[in-house]
């Protein structure tokens, strides 16, 4: 994996947050990459839990300054970046104090999901592959980990297709355990739809359960890894009949092998 370039765009990455197996694979996976000489970027949200001060971000101004279009409102981008201790690998976070000045991440204190997380989810990705733009840095593979980077994988294939620097990208989806119940927001396929996205490409969001809307990644990611042990066996089936290439769980002592492995068939 010697100078190829991987993009992991996540929700959680540990140490900026707490453990879980959507935070360890965030971490574990390109640390593995780069210790093979890879050339790696992690982007996740920059949420108000975050030490800014600990974890040494701060803000770069080249990158920051653009407004991003959600739902038609106009939401300032700010983008930060770190250094995770010891790794030298960059991690740039993506900021906006509407959606992620909060001090939770995904719950209010009452443990109800944000009735913006897909807004938020639309910010993120969006700001993700305009910040990647701006730095002329284009990823061989883009490897999606947590439901808060899911829609990534349908804004390049539909919202950004014409971007000819992506046109050898390839995306990869990994699949975790189900993380939130009932729908991310009651209003997200009309929010998905401002941005003129094709109609047949929006039809899991007519009820944004998390299934839905990893099956929405899935129809437009390029392979797909399952990622736990716990996956909904309706995901599993899925997964399997989308004749998708497609990784098994492989556990954490192991996996290093199986994901470079998967990748090198993307290359």
């Amino acid at each position: 994996m010697k100078d190829k370039r991987i993009l992991y765009v996540s929700s959680e990455v540990v140490p900026y947050l707490a453990e879980n197996e959507v935070s360890n694979m965030s971490y574990d996976a390109p640390k593995m990459i780069n210790d093979q000489g890879g050339q790696i970027r992690i982007f996740m949200p920059r949420y108000g839990s975050i030490n800014e001060r600990r974890h040494q971000l701060h803000e770069v101004i080249r990158l920051s300054g653009m407004n991003l279009v959600v739902n038609d409102m106009d939401m300032p981008l700010i983008i930060k970046v770190a250094s995770i201790p010891k790794e030298r690998i960059q991690v740039y976070f993506i900021d906006n104090d509407e959606y992620f000045k909060r001090k939770s991440t995904f719950t209010d204190e009452d443990d109800t999901m944000f009735t913006d997380n897909d807004e938020r989810a639309i910010f993120f990705t969006k700001g993700v592959i305009e910040t990647v733009k701006k730095l002329n840095w284009v990823p061989d593979i883009i490897h999606v980990q947590g439901w808060m980077a899911s829609l990534l994988p349908l804004y390049m294939k539909k919202y950004y297709q014409d971007e000819a620097i992506f046109s050898d990208t390839k995306i990869i989806t990994s699949i975790f355990s189900q993380s939130f119940d009932g729908p991310l927001g009651i209003e997200m396929k009309s929010k998905v739809a401002f941005d003129e996205l094709p109609e047949d490409s929006l039809k899991y969001f007519e009820d944004s359960t998390f299934e839905n809307i990893m099956k929405n990644a899935i129809d437009n990611s390029d392979g797909v890894i399952i990622a736990s042990e716990n996956v909904l066996p309706s995901l599993t089936k899925y997964i399997e009949s989308s004749e998708k290439p497609f990784l098994p769980f492989t556990p954490k002592e192991t996996f290093a092998e199986a994901y470079t492995e998967f990748y090198k068939k993307h290359l």
